[in-house]
């Protein structure tokens, strides 16, 4: 699944078009390596996205095409989340 896509599904970033300016802007990293919109993400990657004042790391754990809204949050296991320094 791409990962734009993902990230709206999941919920982490709420619109398909911030998604991939966030991953264009090369702030989202997969497993460690840069990520861009269209990067594919399977179960078990890591994603490490910093957007805002906030640095998240999550473990994705399920791919769903659609998904209801309080359903999201199980496809994504929230590792780390720090506040960067202002």
């Amino acid at each position: 699944m791409r990962l734009d896509k993902f990230l709206k599904v999941s919920r982490i970033i709420k619109r398909r078009t911030l998604a991939k300016e966030v991953a264009d802007q090369g702030r989202i990293s997969i497993n460690g390596d840069q990520a861009k919109a269209s990067s594919n993400v399977k179960i078990g990657d890591i994603l490490t996205i910093r957007f805002g004042q906030k640095l998240i790391t999550a473990k994705i754990n399920d791919l769903q095409e659609t998904t209801k809204k309080d359903a999201a949050s199980e496809l994504y296991e929230i590792i780390s989340e720090e506040r960067l320094g202002e």
